[in-house]
């Protein structure tokens, strides 16, 4: 598989990218493959020489981020590929876990660490716009977030 240049960050990603929503819990949406089934999905993606895989924190609440990192950590080294995750859709009915705010973006990165088993997220994405939120909190944050 070729690789091209994410835009100017020097990071290398496969010229695919293998987007997750498919992956997780069927308890979420019936067309979701649990970790069983997702197994030879993730590895075809593998042998193909897709390396870049695209999640998020929303997605089977949850259950997209572990299983995917899980699976494909037990296939690879971690650093053989490139995880990206995002965040903005809510996570509970508190309703500071959800959007774009300071404290909605930190706990999102710890907690999407947490289930993907990680130290670090390779591409971290804002899901959508958040009208509630200034632009420039949610710029800082993310800026705060890269520096950590």
């Amino acid at each position: 598989m070729e690789t091209i240049s994410f835009g100017r960050t020097g990071l290398k990603v496969s010229k695919l990218c293998f987007g997750t929503m498919t992956i997780g819990a069927s308890s979420w949406k019936p067309w979701v493959l649990d970790a069983a089934d997702a197994r030879p999905v993730l590895k075809r993606c593998l042998d193909l020489g897709i390396t870049f895989f695209d999640t998020a924190n929303w997605y089977s609440t949850g259950e997209s981020e572990r299983v995917v990192a899980s699976t494909l950590t037990s296939m690879v080294p971690r650093d053989h590929m490139v995880l990206a995750t995002k965040a903005y859709y809510p996570m509970s009915d508190d309703p500071n876990d959800r959007g774009l705010s300071r404290k909605h973006l930190l706990s999102s990165v710890d907690a999407s660490l947490r289930r993907m088993g990680t130290d670090y997220i390779d591409l971290f994405v804002i899901h959508a716009f958040d009208p509630d939120t200034p632009i420039e909190e949610t710029m800082e944050a993310l800026h705060d977030i890269v520096r950590s």
